[in-house]
């Protein structure tokens, strides 16, 4: 009772230390802007962002790549492919998931357009140095009913796969899409995981491309809406990874004690019963909101700091899930920052690790800072 496939709407080690004060606020003083290759991310941790810009309060890019390196955070994954943020992090070393919106799915699948596309939004940027390493076409596709998107989703991803071996970027480039969570039909136990029946004739060729390009099936998973749906009857100690008795699946006796790893092997489950067992499940988003509508119970501060807290040490411990212990999970977290033009309810813009000026909305013990305004070439510059 405690698996339901909830998704969002579309779109042994100790703990970490604490913030110090610090830590907490922005510095106050002017840091230069140095060749960027002098502020290298050190001992990078595993977990990786999202960066969403539906906002009109966010700090510039610039001072986004101080914070981030300052975290340790090395993977960022984009809804788009913005030059501002690319150009920022050149020789950082900061592997970027960019994507093509759902607007502009069917074009790609022209061949011409799927190049166009690449040596406009991507190549530039690779010859310069960026880490692109995996490019989404669409997101949650299959969460609407937009048949033509999603009968379209493949053969733009099959065009651009082709039009990057043709630029010679074949091997270094992933090319896959992000599904929600709703994709599932059966999600508990596990071991029964088993895909929505309307969305099988999609994805049987999609993951033989996925297996053919050793590509990954991403899913954004949000155990919060399996909480918020009903509160009564969900554990949260089990949603928010805190000590509890867990969930025994009663065909494989696996026990799960948290949601989110159940619900990684129920899609690992629904890929095997389609044939593939080489196709690597990654959790594409993920998070807790801070805030809600007065109908949200558990969007708290308190609440979320301890789901992300709790999975930033799992994934640190390089955790697998029951089913796959040997395969780490590899997790991007939903999201940076709190995104006050986000329409919806109002959990939906307050999903952030951190408010635009930079200041942690909850502590998970990463140590970071925003500066306030930098200097280039001598000349003071605000951002």
């Amino acid at each position: 009772m405690w698996m339901a496939a909830a998704g969002r709407p579309s779109r042994t080690s100790p703990p970490p230390a604490p913030f110090s004060k610090l830590a907490a606020c922005c510095f106050v003083l002017l840091l230069p802007i140095l060749h960027t290759e002098q502020v290298p991310v050190a001992e990078a941790l595993s977990i990786g962002v999202n960066y969403g810009q539906i906002a009109n309060n966010l700090p510039s890019p610039a001072r986004v790549s101080w914070l981030l390196r300052s975290l340790r955070i090395s993977k960022v994954k984009l809804y788009d492919t913005d030059p501002n943020v690319l150009r920022a992090f050149l020789g950082t070393g900061v592997e970027f998931v960019v994507a093509i919106g759902n607007e502009n799915v069917p074009a790609m699948v022209s061949p011409a357009a799927a190049q166009a596309w690449l040596e406009q939004h991507v190549v530039p940027y690779l010859r310069a140095g960026a880490r692109i390493t995996c490019i989404t076409v669409g997101n949650e596709v299959f969460k609407g009913n937009d048949t033509a998107l999603q009968a379209a989703v493949l053969p733009a991803m099959q065009s651009v796969h082709r039009a990057l071996g043709a630029l010679g970027l074949q091997g270094r480039v992933n090319v896959t899409t992000a599904h929600s969570l709703d994709i599932m039909r059966v999600s508990f136990p596990p071991s029964a995981g088993a895909f929505d029946p309307a969305a099988l004739p999609h994805l049987q060729p999609f993951l033989s491309f996925l297996s053919a390009t050793r590509s990954p099936f991403l899913i954004n998973c949000y155990p919060y809406f399996a909480y918020k749906d009903d509160p009564a009857r969900v554990s949260l100690e089990y949603v928010l990874f805190q000590p509890n008795a867990g969930v025994t699946d009663t065909y494989t006796r696996l026990n799960y004690d948290n949601m989110l790893y159940a619900q990684v092997d129920a899609v690992y489950a629904a890929i095997q019963a389609l044939g593939h067992t080489d196709v690597e499940v990654k959790v594409s988003e993920t998070g807790w909101p801070s805030r809600g509508d007065p109908d949200e119970p558990g969007a708290t501060p308190e609440h979320a700091g301890t789901y992300i807290r709790n999975l930033l040490q799992r994934i640190e411990m390089k955790q697998g899930t029951p089913l796959r212990p040997a395969t780490p999970v590899d997790v991007y977290v939903f999201a940076l920052f709190n995104e006050n033009l986000k329409p919806g309810p109002a959990s939906e813009r307050n999903y952030g690790l951190f408010y635009p000026d930079g200041t942690p909305v909850y502590n998970v013990g990463l140590h970071g800072y925003l500066p306030l305004m930098l200097e280039s070439h001598g000349a003071r510059q605000w951002r």
